[in-house]
């Protein structure tokens, strides 16, 4: 039976001005549900509520965030087999990887749990007798969360959890193709507790809700995950009200196959980086930056482990591929892949269409081989299960070759020598880099976040959060001399 969910605003269940279905990608005959659409005058009430609430959850005390936050966090890992299996349907990753997205949720919550309750002050030394100095940290007031389809759970956790643990209001704009699992994380944050109007969601059309929910004058900040074209008008649209500003964007990141790498290990990973969530993460690996020495053999073995990938149905025992998000991503991935044989590239295998049981928006895993630095394939960032092969003289190319790029995520290497690996960690320009590692998964204890056109402002992630979502006073006061 279809359902119909709502917004969630001043600490209630609202109607919005209409309702969109949501359609399951691994069946087009799959209606999940129908979910509300917010307007601008729904951002307009969420901010006020989200502004009334703000001080008294502040006031609250850290251990009241802590208790509240700790109880989403205990529910979403105690349900992620639940959850995890609605974030597929609708999502269309694999089953395992939607029950582990939602268990991770959990472990963002929890652990800023945990950090509610280490956000201290420091005491420090004057330069003139007699006065005492305090720095601390205090909330900003109403966060505006704007997130992907992607990570539906896991991203939303990431920012919602760092917002409430050091004391500000929250009002989230989720994506629109991935409804079903905000409304789930939604019900599980207004069970903990929080004073009606410290968390608010508002879905719809990214557009006219986005543009109203960054532009708000009562925002005091803004993160936000996305395309670059988007967040280059959602920066243009938050200077005016110097809001603080946070993005991750983009990505083209490359991964080193070297000469002297475990071969086994380095298409296995290769394979897991490009392909792992159907390619639709900001961690893929879409440049394969191979030395000419192992190139035959990488390139040969890599195809073979692309075609063994099993492609189905999210939710079917065995799928290690599940159906790209919508129409609209599965043409633009099959565009890609005639762009870039039309710029020269050769398509090795995958890059079609797929017929299951089920009528779906399945692709088979493409590999391009043949391709340079300089063709679109491997400027612009794709998201898709596309990856491209670039060969390489020696790691001083690769490695120029890999930051060749404006944008700057992640990057992995796969070598046995500790001198490239160590040369590697202090040269790859990006945010994070990986060695003998798919250049996707990280943890949720440390700072998260890219350079160039792939992040703007302050890391996520671990206590480099706070950086974003508080901000710092100075206090002094004389300390006086006692009778």
């Amino acid at each position: 039976m279809d359902i119909e969910t709502r917004n969630y605003i001043a600490g209630a269940w609202c109607a919005g001005e209409g309702t969109v279905a949501n359609i399951n990608p691994s069946d087009l005959t799959d209606v999940i549900g129908h979910f509300a659409q917010g307007s601008v005058a729904d951002v307009d009430r969420a901010v006020a509520a989200a502004r009334a609430a703000q001080p008294h959850w502040a006031a609250a005390g850290i251990q009241r965030r802590h208790d509240a936050l700790m109880q989403i966090g205990t529910e979403l890992m105690a349900r992620a087999a639940e959850i995890g299996a609605l974030l597929s349907r609708e999502e269309g990753k694999p089953l395992a990887e939607g029950k582990g997205e939602v268990y991770r949720a959990g472990q963002f919550f929890t652990w800023f749990a945990a950090e509610a309750l280490r956000c201290q002050g420091d005491q420090a030394e004057s330069v003139r007798p007699g006065v005492e100095i305090e720095v601390r940290r205090e909330a900003l007031g109403v966060v505006a969360i704007v997130t992907p389809w992607n990570f539906p759970v896991a991203t939303p956790a990431w920012k919602i959890a760092p917002a409430l643990a050091y004391g500000n209001a929250v009002v989230w704009k989720p994506a629109n193709l991935t409804p079903a699992s905000a409304v789930a994380l939604a019900q599980v944050i207004a069970r903990a507790g929080l004073p009606a109007g410290t968390f608010n969601m508002v879905m719809g059309a990214g557009r006219a809700l986005g543009d109203a929910l960054v532009g708000h004058p009562d925002v005091a900040a803004v993160t936000f995950t996305g395309s670059v074209e988007v967040g280059q008008s959602i920066a243009a649209r938050v200077l005016t009200n110097r809001a603080k500003l946070q993005m991750e964007m983009g990505s083209k990141n490359p991964m080193l196959i070297m000469d002297d790498c475990d071969m086994d290990l380095a298409v296995a990973h290769a394979c897991n980086a490009a392909f792992g969530g159907t390619g639709q993460k900001c961690t893929a690996a879409s440049r394969l930056i191979v030395h000419r020495k192992v190139l035959e053999e990488f390139t040969t073995r890599l195809v073979a482990a692309a075609e063994a990938l099993r492609v189905g149905h999210a939710l079917e025992e065995g799928t290690q591929i599940g159906p790209v998000v919508s129409e609209g991503q599965l043409s633009a991935n099959l565009d890609w892949v005639a762009k870039g044989r039309a710029e020269g590239a050769t398509l090795l295998t995958g890059g079609q269409r797929l017929d299951r049981p089920t009528q779906g928006h399945f692709m088979a895993p493409a590999i391009l081989a043949d391709t340079t630095n300089a063709m679109g394939v491997n400027r612009a960032e794709m998201f898709a299960p596309i990856t491209c092969i670039i060969p390489a003289d020696s790691y001083a190319e690769a490695l120029s070759l890999a930051n060749d790029t404006p944008f700057g995520l992640t990057a992995g290497i796969m070598t046995r020598s500790l001198a490239r690996a160590a040369h590697f960690r202090a040269n790859m320009r990006a945010g994070c880099v990986m060695v003998n590692l798919p250049t996707a998964g990280t943890d949720y204890h440390v700072p998260f976040g890219g350079r160039g056109l792939s992040s703007f402002g302050p890391r996520e992630q671990g206590r480099y959060a706070a950086e974003f979502f508080t901000t710092v006073k100075t206090a002094y006061m004389a300390a006086g001399v006692p009778e």
